[in-house]
């Protein structure tokens, strides 16, 4: 039996995928996301990073859709999220960090000014605000995957713990 606090963990995590709040997750919220991340940072959508963050986008989409698009409708509902993808993905949180990683990693690289292979923490809480975490919990969150204290997140800190929020155990 799903508890109502795992229930409401949950539903605030596919709000964060609703990038428009209408409702369901379809592949237009991914690539919503993508286009903000690109203005934010004022990187051009046909440049190289724009195009590997649009197609890391479309292949989470996908990788989402294959696991939680239960109707396959095209759009997941927050029944088909919490009820197909969270279950499915909490036994095997690596899928889910798979599945995410080519996302994040294009994103990443946008925000990434020095072409170092990571982003500063102040740069990773603006990629969080963009998505919508709101901007006292982005910078926390930010500074917290900054696991070495090096004032950089890079993909090996950011995937994992990306996967452990989203695989919450009931």
């Amino acid at each position: 039996m799903v508890s109502s606090e795992y229930e409401r963990r949950i539903g605030a995590r596919f709000a964060t995928f609703d990038q428009d709040g209408n409702g369901y997750i379809d592949r237009e919220d991914f690539s919503v996301a993508a286009k903000a991340l690109l203005a934010e940072f004022g990187t051009a959508a046909r440049s190289d990073k724009g195009q590997d963050l649009y197609a890391g986008a479309e292949a989470f989409w996908q990788g989402m859709a294959g696991i939680a698009d239960r109707d396959g409708d095209q759009r997941i509902t927050r029944e088909e999220f919490v009820g197909g993808a969270v279950k499915r993905l909490r036994d095997n949180p690596d899928r889910f960090a798979e599945i995410a990683r080519p996302f994040l990693h294009a994103a990443l690289a946008v925000a990434d000014a020095d072409g170092d292979g990571a982003a500063t923490v102040e740069d990773t809480a603006r990629v969080l605000r963009v998505l919508g975490v709101p901007d006292d919990i982005a910078r926390v969150i930010a500074a917290g995957l900054d696991a070495d204290g090096d004032g950089n997140v890079g993909e090996a800190e950011i995937v994992p713990a990306f996967a452990r929020y989203f695989t919450v155990p009931e």
